[in-house]
């Protein structure tokens, strides 16, 4: 879509955060004409496009994206006193890309459905970086009239989206994917603990791994943290325990066993317990170490994070 053509439909945008900073500027970039709401209005100000006071403010968009940190954040955002949904006007399209439970995407589909306003879940998989690099995905729920119309806008978020079905089901999809993401996290400090145990440099062993049949984008990113014992936020540990939560209340819902993951939520809740919570989940790694033996040790060294050949 051109940039003229993305300008067919006025953007509200709601969640400046790590992950919504970049989103909201790739569509600035794209051309859209947006306009701006966070909590902490100096946050928003760089992207450089207006900046209104709250939720409500955005009513008289045509389509609004929303990204908060949790079940209370979005509804904050859309039913509060101040949300979008108590406008004098209203939008066509509300798309939410908060990791949230559920139950919370039903009430707010059901909240919009009430007023005439189309509901899409659209979570994103990948953190700020990735988003900025254009790597992040999109999986889509809700009505296929909504996403037909959203679709050029939801593209220009990352590289690829998909269409999974009406109703939540995006939900359900986005918290298997989070699952992932902590099992991994867990396997990948214990078999770089295991190697430098073993006496491999920890880069020199990570470079291997991403150069195997078995690397990924995420196990890419990571390595920087893994290697320099970075771990700045781009997922808390507290993050990623609230997913994990959420997606075993859903297993135990449709009797799915997730002996794994259950594990790894224990794993996770103890590195919360040690005051990593604030901390990225890569401090998983720094636990695996102190449980082997050892004081882990930052190394000073520089290892691709598989994103930069994408944003050149």
């Amino acid at each position: 879509m051109s940039g003229a053509d993305m300008k067919s439909h006025t953007i509200g945008w709601i969640g400046t955060g790590k992950m919504g900073y970049p989103m909201a500027g790739l569509l600035i970039e794209a051309g859209a004409d947006l306009k701006v709401y966070n909590r902490t209005a100096a946050k928003a100000e760089p992207l450089g496009v207006e900046v209104v006071g709250k939720p409500s403010d955005l009513a008289d968009r045509d389509i609004v994206f929303s990204i908060v940190t949790d079940d209370t954040a979005i509804r904050e955002m859309i039913t509060g006193p101040e949300g979008v949904l108590t406008g004098t006007s209203l939008p066509k399209i509300i798309s939410d890309s908060s990791t949230i439970s559920i139950e919370t995407s039903k009430e707010m589909r059901a909240a919009c459905e009430a007023k005439g306003v189309m509901f899409l879940a659209t979570p994103i998989s990948g953190n700020g970086h990735a988003v900025a690099a254009g790597k992040a995905t999109l999986g889509v729920s809700g009505p296929r009239e909504a996403y037909d119309i959203a679709r050029p806008y939801i593209a220009a978020l990352g590289r690829a989206e998909t269409y999974i079905g009406e109703g939540d089901s995006s939900r359900l999809a986005k918290l298997a994917h989070n699952v992932m993401l902590g099992v991994v996290a867990q396997c990948m400090a214990e078999i770089t603990v295991l190697c430098e145990k073993g006496g491999i440099e920890r880069h020199a062993f990570l470079n291997y791994f991403n150069n195997s049949a078995m690397s990924s984008t995420f196990t890419n990113y990571k390595a920087p943290a893994l290697v320099k014992l970075d771990y700045t936020a781009t997922h808390t540990s507290r993050m990623l325990r609230k997913d994990l939560d959420l997606a075993l209340k859903e297993a135990k819902d449709l009797e799915v066993p997730m002996p794994v993951t259950n594990l790894t939520r224990e794993l996770v809740q103890a590195l919360i317990g040690l005051g990593h919570g604030e901390d990225d989940f890569a401090a998983l790694i720094k636990m695996q170490a102190s449980a082997s033996g050892y004081d882990i040790q930052p190394e000073n060294v520089e290892v691709s994070d598989g994103l930069k050949d994408a944003a050149e």
